[in-house]
């Protein structure tokens, strides 16, 4: 355990702190040096860790795959080029099952965000101190490695896919039609106020649900590994690699269950018997 003179309780909120830029009451940008001074930031601060790590695994998940396709062969294709073809066919599969609209952009968002998901969570694999003092050796203080940790990462998404969501909710239904199926459904028009607060919390329970379900699970999958971390060496290693293993399948699953219910929720969105 590399948390040095720092008791239990101290080393688990340090490992659980991103790293904060933000506005300082007194006016001054600056990161954050304790949560009591992230939390002094408000709203708009950021946080750094997050945003770094999800967008150098974005990147790195965009430039292999053009990679693939840019040398994709027909007569001698590589390992590499097959690994990418069958989570393509992996994807599309679960589009063509579970998409009845025709929309040629919700088999890329499919993609986009299972894999994504699957890299931010793998960094939950990294043994918990190795990248933490990696850069606090570079003067950086706080640092979360695990993007899906952070509800503003997961929520971001989230809101995201929410968004086309209600797009082309109203692009496919026009805005009288999804007025009504807020306004008309279950009960029909007798019943409308009723209907409106049902369906209403079940459209703002998908985004809801999307971001908590992901982050409390990884969330949860962290903490397990930092209290691990805490533990006599010799019994770290009989704990963490059987839950790493385990968590292996936390980590494709998770990713897996987000994927499937944006398909979903896209179809849902291009339904128009209503």
């Amino acid at each position: 355990m590399a948390s040095g003179e720092l008791t239990s309780g101290a080393y688990i909120k340090h490992h659980l702190q991103n790293l904060t830029y933000g506005e300082f009451p007194d006016g001054h940008w600056g990161f954050a040096h304790s949560a009591a001074e992230a939390k002094e930031m408000g709203f708009m601060a950021f946080h750094v860790d997050t945003l770094g790590f999800s967008f150098v695994l974005g990147a790195l998940f965009l430039f292999f795959f053009a990679r693939a396709a840019k040398k994709a062969s027909i007569d001698a294709p590589s390992g590499f080029q097959n690994f990418v073809e069958s989570i393509v066919d992996f994807i599309d599969e679960n589009v063509r099952g579970s998409f009845s609209g025709k929309n040629p952009m919700v088999a890329p968002l499919a993609l986009t965000t299972f894999i994504w998901i699957v890299l931010m969570n793998t960094m939950d694999l990294v043994p918990v101190d190795w990248l933490p003092s990696l850069f606090a050796a570079m003067g950086v203080e706080y640092l979360k490695v695990v993007p899906t940790t952070d509800p503003n990462a997961t929520f971001g998404m989230s809101i995201g896919i929410f968004i086309l969501i209600l797009y082309y909710s109203v692009k496919e239904k026009g805005l009288g039609g999804f007025v009504g199926e807020l306004t008309l459904h279950p009960f029909g028009k007798w019943m409308l106020p009723f209907n409106f607060f049902l369906e209403g919390v079940n459209l703002l329970a998908k985004p809801v649900s999307l971001a908590l379900r992901l982050f409390g699970n990884m969330y949860a999958g962290e903490m397990i590994f930092i209290l691990i971390a805490l533990l006599p060496f010799w019994i770290q290693w009989s704990l963490s690699l059987p839950w790493a293993i385990f968590h292996i399948l936390i980590v494709l699953l998770q990713a897996f269950i987000f994927m499937t219910l944006v398909i979903v929720y896209m179809d849902m969105a291009h339904q128009k018997e209503h």
